[in-house]
Formats: C-alpha cells, sequence, structure tokens
C-alpha cells in the first residue's frame, strides 16, 4: 500500500524532549467541515519505533495520543480519541517494547467518542525525566498489516 504524504505524521522524527507535551511531527487539517475520518472503511494509526527510546539513566515514562483540536499547535482545547499507555522509559535496552523496530501503537480509529475537531495529529507526553533519544514514524494507513516504514526514498 502507498500512504499519501498527508497521512503521515511522522516519519524518523525525535521524541528526545524534557518532560512535557510536544506534537510529533506533522499535524493533518481535516478541513473546516468534514471529519468523519474512519466512516466508510478501516483506518488504522500506527506508531513504531525507529530509534531506541531512552532516557540519560534516569527512569521516566512516555505515551503516545492521537489528539484534535481547533488550532495546529494542538494546545488550545485538545481531545484525545486514543491513548497508547505508559511506557515505562530509562538508559538503553531497559524497556524492549521501546526498541527500535518494535511497533507501539497499532490501533482501529476511534469511530464513536468525541467529534474529530480541524486538526488531527499525535502528541508525545513525557514524565519525570527528560528522554535524551529516541524517534518515531507515526502514520494513518488502511491495511494495518501491509504497513511498513520505509526510510527516504527507499520504498
Amino acid at each position: 500500500m502507498i500512504l499519501d504524504t498527508r497521512n503521515t505524521f511522522a516519519k524518523q522524527i525525535s521524541v528526545a524532549a524534557a518532560a512535557g507535551t510536544a506534537i510529533v511531527g506533522d499535524v493533518i487539517d481535516l478541513g473546516a467541515t468534514h471529519r468523519d475520518i474512519g466512516n466508510g472503511g478501516d483506518n488504522y494509526l500506527v506508531i513504531s519505533v525507529d530509534t531506541e527510546i531512552i532516557t540519560g539513566g534516569v527512569a521516566g515514562t512516555v505515551k503516545f495520543q492521537l489528539v484534535s483540536d481547533t488550532n495546529p499547535n494542538l494546545v488550545t482545547s485538545p481531545t484525545v480519541h486514543f491513548d497508547s499507555g505508559t511506557f515505562a522509559t530509562g538508559a538503553a535496552s531497559t524497556n524492549p517494547l521501546l526498541a527500535a523496530g518494535k511497533t507501539l501503537v497499532m490501533v482501529e480509529l476511534p469511530l464513536e467518542g468525541p467529534v474529530y475537531k480541524r486538526y488531527l495529529g499525535i502528541v508525545c507526553v513525557t514524565a519525570t525525566t527528560t528522554t535524551t533519544a529516541g524517534k518515531v514514524n507515526a502514520a494513518l494507513t488502511l491495511d494495518e498489516r501491509g504497513w511498513s516504514a520505509y526510510a527516504e526514498g527507499v520504498n
């Protein structure tokens, strides 16, 4: 399956950051009026680890959320549509779920619940400490089984 770049949030985007909430990659503009993005077929959110996510030695946590907002900065009035749950971080190789090549999230887009607002994006919530390394890929796809992140120009 070929993904349109407009369906890709992040491609090898760093999540290294101090504790807090940060947008991961790009934000998708769903348009001013038509936002029923999950109706008519299965749409999946996939987030995978490109480079291991670690901290400088102090234990911390990260989680990823699919959010929508009325503003592209995703902080005006964000609505959470999906939450990955918390992943513990630490020095290199402490959490095998955060290792390079792992899929963190593969979930069908929620159709029920809060209405999607105009701007859709992924945020990473880092708690307790600074994440010193890590890159992720995140996209929407119609086929969760055939999805794969490729390096720029390799596909």
